[in-house]
């Protein structure tokens, strides 16, 4: 597939380049004394995870400790309940920890390990890529530091107890909104200090290079394996894939594996509370180019050109940016970005756990309340969402604040 210059068929070949640019978005702009640290961590990366040790180990720890391939489960009921349009999950909820998110822990931390250091950093938002990589800090005898809004600290504390049980130190970040932005920056600023035995593990497709490449590589088990399956299970291809986008590590995996395909692409993100700024976390749909957190993307900006205020109802998306590459994607116009709001989300939370027995995450509400629209809208078909991670972290959250309904 071709489309705007560019070949899908060799794209993993081209995106990033070697500056780590997909197009004009992502590189590196990072303060002197870290651009060091970088350059060790690609060359690492381009050396170490290319070799057949490291790759088997890695597939026999998703194999044997993660438990992948996750499966993909069809909703019946819930599909019959919107029309003829057939909804299908990839179980990324039964992948060891709960969410998709150790996919690219286990990898970085494995990086680490070979790297010879002792210590892994990192921040979170919903508590997911903290948990996966305390688990994964705990599976190598890595040191772990885990730093935290105050505001998500206590909207996720299932997660934050999780990461304090697998021996974690959770640094609380109460500077700012006291959210996922702040915990970066504050992951970042520790680093700086600490590289040279630590190394950052960031939890999306963000970052200087090579994180945004690292991550997605990682993740993209997810699509390789989905589509493998989905044309298994229904000897053709899905019409339509769906995956929600904060920083965007789920859906940049997911996608990978149809990238080539005459598939339509969608990433969900949280319109939270309406387009008035500060209400959302959509930048892909109302930001504009910006530098923030060492890469150029697509940013959500206040009246300074400063990164805005965001919100969103799940903790895991209220990001006043995106990757690199999903900027370069939705340019290209091969995966289109939409929104969902706080109470689409919240009543596809209810109804998947109602008609299906899944509670899912409310990150994954989002791309499952899409899914639902999408059924509506295409009379026929299919539809594969992305089930990025299990609600159980946001059950106390939305009984306390929006109860039953």
């Amino acid at each position: 597939m071709k489309l705007n210059g560019v070949d899908f068929e060799t794209y993993f070949k081209h995106y990033p380049d070697e500056n780590g640019f997909f197009g004009k978005y992502g590189g590196a702009y990072i303060a002197e004394d870290l651009k060091q640290a970088m350059a060790e961590i690609t060359e690492a990366y381009f050396t170490i995870c290319k070799s057949t040790k490291f790759i088997n180990e890695l597939r026999g720890i998703r194999r044997d400790f993660q438990g992948r391939p996750t499966p993909i489960s069809h909703l019946d009921r819930l599909s019959a309940s919107l029309g003829n349009v057939q909804l299908y999950v990839k179980r990324e909820d039964l992948n060891h920890s709960g969410a998709h998110k150790l996919n690219h822990c286990m990898g970085e931390a494995l990086l680490a390990k070979y790297m010879g250091k002792k210590k892994v950093i990192a921040e979170t938002g919903a508590g997911q890529h903290g948990v996966a990589l305390a688990t994964a800090a705990a599976y190598f005898g890595l040191e772990c530091d885990i730093y935290m809004g105050s505001v998500d600290i206590k909207k996720q504390a299932p997660n934050v107890a999780r990461m304090k049980i697998l021996g974690a130190n959770v640094v609380e970040v109460t500077h700012g909104l006291a959210t996922l932005k702040e915990a970066v920056d504050a992951a970042f600023e520790a680093y700086a200090t600490e590289y040279k035995d630590a190394i950052y593990c960031i939890g999306s497709v963000l970052g200087p290079h090579p994180f945004p490449m690292m991550v997605r590589d990682f993740q993209s088990v997810v699509g390789i394996e989905a589509r493998e399956q989905f044309v298994s299970m229904t000897g053709e291809l899905p019409d339509a894939v769906v995956a929600c986008v904060g920083g965007g590590s789920n859906a940049a995996g997911m996608f990978a594996g149809f990238l080539n395909d005459p598939v339509d692409l969608y990433g969900v993100e949280p319109l939270g509370k309406g387009p008035k700024l500060g209400d959302h976390a959509a930048s892909l749909k109302y930001g504009t180019e910006g530098i923030m957190h060492g890469f150029n993307s697509i940013m959500l900006k206040d009246e300074n050109g400063e990164p805005a205020p965001v919100y969103s109802v799940a903790s895991g998306l209220d990001y006043p940016s995106s990757g690199p590459e999903h900027a370069f994607l939705r340019d290209l116009g091969r995966v289109k970005y939409d929104v969902v709001d706080d109470e689409e989300t919240l009543d596809a939370f209810f109804k998947l756990s109602r008609m299906e027995g899944i509670i899912p995450a409310i990150e994954s509400a989002h791309a499952v309340a899409y899914g639902m629209k999408l059924a509506k809208q295409l009379g026929k078909g299919s539809v594969l969402i992305n089930l990025s991670g299990r609600g159980d972290k946001d059950m106390d959250y939305v009984l306390e604040h929006y109860g039953l309904r």
